[in-house]
């Protein structure tokens, strides 16, 4: 059974950091593409980040610059550091193993980004 457990999210002020962990178990190894989502009140849910296996790296045009997908293969580990946070990052973000129309999600863990 695949499980993904998000941590790491919480309260900031703007230009405050934040870096989000989603630990894998029961991954399947031939998944190509870790993701972070995240969607806002009353939002869709939007693609932040994701990383394939390889180590290339793809960022929504938002976060550019901002914030920095990672993995551990070894750990089955995927991080998310978010760096000069601006409250319109305020969200619950996921995480997610093989693109939006993939079965396997965590729960999320939410971000909020305020004065």
């Amino acid at each position: 059974q695949v499980q993904l457990v998000e941590s790491g999210g919480g309260f900031v002020q703007p230009g405050g950091s934040l870096r989000l962990s989603c630990a894998a178990s029961g991954i399947i190894v031939s998944i190509p593409a870790m993701h972070w989502f995240r969607q806002a009140p009353g939002k869709q849910r939007e693609l932040v980040a994701r990383i394939f296996s390889g180590g290339l790296t793809n960022y929504a045009d938002a976060v550019k610059g901002r914030f920095t997908i990672s993995r551990d293969n070894a750990e089955n580990t995927v991080y998310l550091q978010m760096d000069s946070l601006k409250p319109e990052d305020t969200a619950v973000y996921y995480c997610n193993a093989g693109g939006a129309t993939s079965p396997y999600w965590g729960r999320g863990t939410q971000v909020t980004v305020s004065s």
